[in-house]
């Protein structure tokens, strides 16, 4: 059972907040614009556009949300480390969807659970960095911080934080959005035919057998379940939301609304804002803006975060404990998460919190090679992902999601899975301007491994 709202006014009431108050606390990864009336000006703007999102949305994300941590669906969130403006097209942005909803597909098929499908994009372009400069040749420039603040490029005039992007992002999100919304409402998402979603990989795929298998064995359940009842119109759509970093937060506040007949503030550029874990400062600015809002909330949670300092950052955000309210991603690496995880998990299961655990296998595997490029090891994400189930089984807790980095592109980017790519391998499709993604085929084999994992475990957890 969830355990229910310690204190409703909490909920309801955040004290002494507002959109802005955020920025009397400290901030960081902020971009130090040139132009404050510049600045000024695009906010403005941004206040009058309609929103992304809507906050029967939010809302009905939140209860989903609050039925994973009950052990009642899986939460999958995966998409780009960060969106560029330039792949804003139908194909970057169908064969991305396509790969969730493959991934969507195994989940479902091997947990016997809905799956909640979370993308992470139509918003996640901005990025925060270990440094404010880079400097190349003797050259120092601002750092690239995401196409919302600046262009990826060596050179002074991209990489000044220009304001006008702020728009850009805004007018790119919705393209996206709306674009998904027309897929799936159209049946992209059809699970009567489930090839459909299909990309070239299966073709090749060592994995394909099992993956025609799997699809198989879902069609003719549908027709089979239509031969009893007739046909079932809810097969042909899906509910899809999106999610993206809080990090820029005068964006943030420009999309956070007030709506007729509902009570308090919502961020209406995406349906699931989270925290990472540099900006994760009880007394800084990101955990006060998003203290006050009432999306669904997730919190980056990495190694050397001790249990009282999580537990007094989960009274800040989730004072009411309400459910569906507080997604915890730990996101430790696969060489630390034994020595890191289990502590936390019983801090937070001992103060009785209702949180929904989600591990992201991605962000504390990351390595530089000899060259200097970025990747990651398939075998440690896999690693910790099955660490992740262990741990939270031998803690008597629940792991209710993935979040993952990954594309529906055939880039070449992490090492190893299926196909054992290598360090020669990444120079032959290595697109990311950030951080190294799965490709499409290690992002399906990586749903089976979860649906294998499980099966060990016992399967689904009962609430």
């Amino acid at each position: 059972m969830a355990v229910e709202p310690r204190n409703l006014s909490a909920v309801r009431e955040p004290r002494d907040w507002a959109p802005a108050s955020w920025q009397q606390k400290p901030s960081v990864q902020q971009p130090s614009y040139p132009d404050a009336q510049a600045l000024s000006d695009a906010l403005a703007q941004l206040r009058q556009l309609p929103p992304l999102v809507t906050s029967w949305e939010v809302l009905a994300l939140k209860r989903k949300l609050a039925e994973a941590a009950a052990g009642r669906c899986f939460l999958l969130q995966g998409g780009d480390c960060a969106e560029s403006f330039a792949d804003c097209t139908s194909p970057l942005i169908s064969n991305r969807l396509k790969v969730l909803l493959q991934m969507s597909l195994v989940l479902v098929h091997g947990l016997k659970l809905p799956v909640v499908r979370v993308g992470r994009f139509a918003g996640q372009y901005a990025k925060p960095r270990s440094a404010d400069t880079e400097t190349r040749a003797g050259e120092t420039l601002p750092c690239y911080r995401g196409d919302i603040v600046n262009a990826p490029e060596f050179e002074a005039r991209a990489r000044q934080p220009d304001p006008q992007r702020l728009l850009l992002a805004h007018s790119r999100s919705a393209l996206t959005m709306n674009f998904v919304r027309s897929l799936i409402d159209g049946g992209f998402a059809d699970l009567h035919h489930p090839e459909y979603w299909d990309l070239a990989w299966v073709e090749h795929s060592p994995l394909q057998g099992e993956y025609r298998r799997m699809v198989d064995a879902i069609g003719d359940s549908v027709r089979f379940m239509e031969t009893l009842a007739g046909p079932i119109g809810s097969f042909g759509k899906v509910d899809f939301y999106t999610s993206h970093e809080a990090l820029l937060l005068h964006y943030e506040e420009a999309a956070t609304r007030q709506v007729p007949r509902q009570w308090g503030w919502f961020n209406l550029a995406t349906h699931f804002p989270w925290i990472g874990m540099r900006t994760a400062q009880l007394d800084g600015a990101h955990i006060e803006y998003c203290r006050g809002i009432r999306n669904p909330i997730g919190l980056k949670v990495g190694p050397g975060v001790k249990p009282d300092a999580l537990l007094r950052t989960i009274d800040a955000l989730d004072p009411g404990n309400e459910p569906g309210r507080l997604t915890l991603i730990h996101r430790m690496g696969a060489g630390r998460i034994g020595a890191e995880l289990p502590a936390l998990l019983q801090a937070v299961k001992g103060n009785g919190r209702n949180v929904l655990w989600c591990c992201d296998p991605m962000h504390g595997n990351t390595e530089a090679l000899a060259n200097g490029v970025k990747t990651r090891r398939f075998a440690n994400i896999r690693a910790e992902l099955d660490a992740a189930f262990d741990i939270h089984a031998a803690q008597g807790t629940r792991l209710g999601g993935v979040h993952l980095e990954l594309t529906g592109e055939n880039v070449t980017e992490c090492l190893g899975g299926a196909r054992d790519l290598t360090e020669t391998d990444l120079a032959r499709a290595y697109r990311s301007t950030v951080d190294p993604r799965l490709n499409y085929e290690q992002s399906i084999e990586l749903a089976m491994l979860i649906v294998r994992k499980r099966g060990t475990l016992g399967g689904a957890v009962a609430p």
